[in-house]
Protein backbone atom coordinates (compact mmCIF):
# COMPACT_ATOMS: atom_id res chain seq x y z
CA UNK A 1 0.00 0.00 0.00
CA UNK A 2 1.42 3.37 -1.03
CA UNK A 3 0.79 6.34 1.25
CA UNK A 4 1.37 9.70 -0.36
CA UNK A 5 2.88 12.11 2.17
CA UNK A 6 4.09 14.95 -0.03
CA UNK A 7 0.93 15.58 -2.06
CA UNK A 8 1.33 19.34 -2.36
CA UNK A 9 2.73 20.58 -5.69
CA UNK A 10 5.04 22.81 -3.62
CA UNK A 11 7.07 19.75 -2.54
CA UNK A 12 9.30 19.16 -5.56
CA UNK A 13 11.72 16.26 -5.69
CA UNK A 14 10.65 14.53 -2.48
CA UNK A 15 9.74 11.22 -4.16
CA UNK A 16 12.82 9.57 -2.69
CA UNK A 17 11.66 10.47 0.83
CA UNK A 18 8.36 8.70 0.26
CA UNK A 19 10.25 5.62 -0.93
CA UNK A 20 12.43 5.75 2.20
CA UNK A 21 9.32 5.95 4.42
CA UNK A 22 7.79 2.93 2.67
CA UNK A 23 11.05 0.97 3.09
CA UNK A 24 11.19 1.80 6.79
CA UNK A 25 7.59 0.65 7.26
CA UNK A 26 8.39 -2.72 5.64
CA UNK A 27 11.49 -3.26 7.78
CA UNK A 28 9.86 -2.55 11.14
CA UNK A 29 7.71 -5.70 11.31
CA UNK A 30 10.24 -8.18 12.76
CA UNK A 31 11.46 -7.64 16.31
CA UNK A 32 14.60 -9.79 16.07
CA UNK A 33 17.22 -8.94 17.06
CA UNK A 34 16.25 -6.30 19.60
CA UNK A 35 18.09 -3.01 19.29
CA UNK A 36 18.61 0.42 20.85
CA UNK A 37 19.29 3.73 19.16
CA UNK A 38 21.11 6.27 21.31
CA UNK A 39 21.87 9.91 20.63
CA UNK A 40 25.39 10.39 21.93
CA UNK A 41 25.67 14.06 20.96
CA UNK A 42 23.83 16.48 18.65
CA UNK A 43 25.76 14.99 15.69
CA UNK A 44 26.34 11.35 16.66
CA UNK A 45 24.14 8.28 17.07
CA UNK A 46 24.77 4.68 18.11
CA UNK A 47 22.76 1.65 17.09
CA UNK A 48 23.20 -1.32 19.41
CA UNK A 49 21.88 -4.78 18.50
CA UNK A 50 21.68 -7.75 20.87
CA UNK A 51 23.43 -10.49 18.88
CA UNK A 52 24.36 -13.03 21.55
CA UNK A 53 25.95 -16.12 20.06
CA UNK A 54 27.13 -14.41 16.88
CA UNK A 55 30.81 -13.92 16.13
CA UNK A 56 32.31 -11.17 13.98
CA UNK A 57 32.53 -13.65 11.11
CA UNK A 58 28.76 -14.29 11.39
CA UNK A 59 27.88 -10.59 10.99
CA UNK A 60 27.92 -8.29 7.97
CA UNK A 61 27.17 -4.57 7.76
CA UNK A 62 26.54 -2.85 4.42
CA UNK A 63 25.30 0.51 3.26
CA UNK A 64 22.88 0.11 0.34
CA UNK A 65 21.08 3.15 -1.12
CA UNK A 66 20.72 5.09 2.16
CA UNK A 67 19.91 1.88 3.98
CA UNK A 68 22.18 0.49 6.68
CA UNK A 69 21.71 -3.29 6.50
CA UNK A 70 22.99 -5.57 9.26
CA UNK A 71 22.89 -9.29 8.57
CA UNK A 72 23.64 -12.18 10.86
CA UNK A 73 24.05 -15.79 9.81
CA UNK A 74 25.39 -18.43 12.15
CA UNK A 75 26.84 -21.59 10.74
CA UNK A 76 24.98 -24.52 12.21
CA UNK A 77 28.02 -26.71 12.52
CA UNK A 78 27.95 -28.71 15.72
CA UNK A 79 31.76 -28.91 15.96
CA UNK A 80 31.31 -32.35 17.48
CA UNK A 81 28.83 -31.13 20.10
CA UNK A 82 25.77 -33.15 21.06
CA UNK A 83 22.87 -31.07 22.36
CA UNK A 84 20.55 -32.63 24.93
CA UNK A 85 18.41 -29.51 24.67
CA UNK A 86 18.82 -26.72 22.16
CA UNK A 87 17.02 -23.58 23.27
CA UNK A 88 19.41 -21.12 21.65
CA UNK A 89 18.67 -21.28 17.97
CA UNK A 90 21.18 -20.36 15.28
CA UNK A 91 18.70 -17.93 13.74
CA UNK A 92 19.70 -15.72 10.86
CA UNK A 93 18.48 -12.13 10.64
CA UNK A 94 18.51 -9.01 8.56
CA UNK A 95 17.86 -5.63 10.18
CA UNK A 96 17.73 -2.52 7.98
CA UNK A 97 17.76 1.14 9.02
CA UNK A 98 16.95 3.92 6.56
CA UNK A 99 19.42 6.73 7.14
CA UNK A 100 19.39 10.28 5.84
CA UNK A 101 21.77 11.49 3.19
CA UNK A 102 25.00 12.78 4.66
CA UNK A 103 25.04 10.47 7.66
CA UNK A 104 28.31 8.56 7.83
CA UNK A 105 29.01 5.20 9.44
CA UNK A 106 32.06 5.78 11.63
CA UNK A 107 32.62 2.22 12.78
CA UNK A 108 31.26 -0.93 14.39
CA UNK A 109 32.40 -3.27 17.11
CA UNK A 110 31.19 -6.39 18.90
CA UNK A 111 31.38 -6.50 22.69
CA UNK A 112 29.77 -9.03 25.08
CA UNK A 113 27.04 -10.03 22.62
CA UNK A 114 26.22 -6.46 21.62
CA UNK A 115 26.98 -5.08 18.16
CA UNK A 116 27.51 -1.31 18.23
CA UNK A 117 27.41 0.83 15.08
CA UNK A 118 28.36 4.51 15.39
CA UNK A 119 26.92 7.08 13.00
CA UNK A 120 27.79 10.76 12.56
CA UNK A 121 25.75 13.50 10.96
CA UNK A 122 28.15 16.25 9.88
CA UNK A 123 26.83 19.77 10.39
CA UNK A 124 26.04 21.13 6.93
CA UNK A 125 27.35 24.53 5.96
CA UNK A 126 24.52 26.88 4.95
CA UNK A 127 24.74 27.66 1.23
CA UNK A 128 23.16 30.67 -0.47
CA UNK A 129 22.67 30.53 -4.23
CA UNK A 130 22.10 33.55 -6.40
CA UNK A 131 20.05 32.76 -9.50
CA UNK A 132 20.64 35.31 -12.27
CA UNK A 133 17.64 36.45 -14.27
CA UNK A 134 18.14 36.72 -18.05
CA UNK A 135 16.02 38.37 -20.72
CA UNK A 136 14.05 36.15 -23.12
CA UNK A 137 14.81 32.50 -23.77
CA UNK A 138 18.56 32.83 -23.96
CA UNK A 139 21.09 30.47 -22.50
CA UNK A 140 20.62 30.14 -18.73
CA UNK A 141 23.83 30.92 -16.82
CA UNK A 142 24.89 28.63 -14.00
CA UNK A 143 23.97 29.75 -10.47
CA UNK A 144 26.74 31.08 -8.24
CA UNK A 145 27.38 29.55 -4.83
CA UNK A 146 28.50 31.33 -1.69
CA UNK A 147 28.80 29.98 1.84
CA UNK A 148 26.65 31.92 4.29
CA UNK A 149 28.75 34.08 6.55
CA UNK A 150 31.77 34.39 4.23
Amino acid sequence: MTTRVFTSPLFLGFDHLEQMIERAAKNSSDGYPPYNIEQLSPVSLRITLAVAGFTMDDLQITLEDNQLVIRGRQTDEGHGRVFLHRGIAARQFQRAFVIAEGIEVKGAWLDNGLLHVDLVRPVPQPVVKTIPIVRGQGKVPAPTRTVDGD
